[in-house]
């Protein structure tokens, strides 16, 4: 080899080292796709995320009043869902691409956004009581202390849920590989699932006596509402 030019059988190979055989056909192979079953089970965390969105569109406004927010501010608190999806899902979508953990590229989001819900899912549902137990008067027309703790616990949620959907829709694709069969398979499992949880999550909301099932719920400090939710 000269001047990076090389002579095999005859024929020249200008600044490229040649190439194994076994290298060439692990580029030429496409990436393989996933069973059905194992894409079937990441879309199903569609009804996870769209059952808790349709109990907050259900139960978190009686929510919201009987902890006393007033009803001006109620609104800018449901901004946090639109503010979150805005921000976190291209960004969650962005890392995940770049991520090298030995977990995979989605698995650690899809944990952490996991970990995050079950957090803010405590803190929403038992405001009331660790407001009451830090000093929150039972019968107060606000309770100030509650109110903190499921503003915090609301925002969470959504950071959650926003935090979830991005890298699982992109891991259904990296599941997929390159069929295209699959793919509109599990987009169409996703958006199934997604419509099953948002049903089971309205008809929850609707059973006003939902807390009968588990009357641990029900305390000094949550009644009605706060016991469903």
């Amino acid at each position: 080899m000269e001047g990076g030019v090389s002579v095999e059988n005859g024929k020249e190979n200008v600044g490229h080292p040649p190439m194994s055989m076994e290298l060439q056909q692990q580029t030429q192979l496409p990436p393989q796709s996933a069973p059905m079953r194992k894409i079937v089970a990441v879309a199903s965390i569609a009804a996870g995320v769209n059952f808790g969105w349709a109990l907050q569109f259900s139960l978190l406004t009686p929510y919201i009043q009987f902890l006393g927010i007033p009803h001006k501010w109620a609104s800018y608190i449901w901004l946090c869902g639109p503010i979150s999806g805005m921000v976190v899902q291209p960004l969650a979508g962005h890392f995940s691409d770049q991520c090298t953990s030995r977990f995979g590229r989605r698995r650690p989001f899809i944990a952490a956004a996991a970990a995050l819900v079950a957090i803010s899912v405590i803190l929403i549902g038992f405001a009331a009581d660790i407001g009451r137990a830090s000093g929150d008067r039972i019968g107060g027309r606000a309770k100030p202390r509650a109110i903190v703790i499921f503003v915090v616990g609301f925002w969470i949620l959504d950071v959650g849920n926003n935090l979830l959907l991005s890298p699982c829709r992109a891991f259904l694709s990296d599941l997929s590989g390159h069929s295209q069969q699959k793919m509109r398979n599990a987009s169409a499992f996703f958006s199934f699932f997604g419509g099953v949880g948002s049903v089971l999550g309205y008809a929850a909301g609707s059973y006003s006596h939902l807390h009968n099932l588990f009357p641990f719920t029900l305390t000094t400090a949550c009644e009605g509402y706060c016991a469903n939710l």
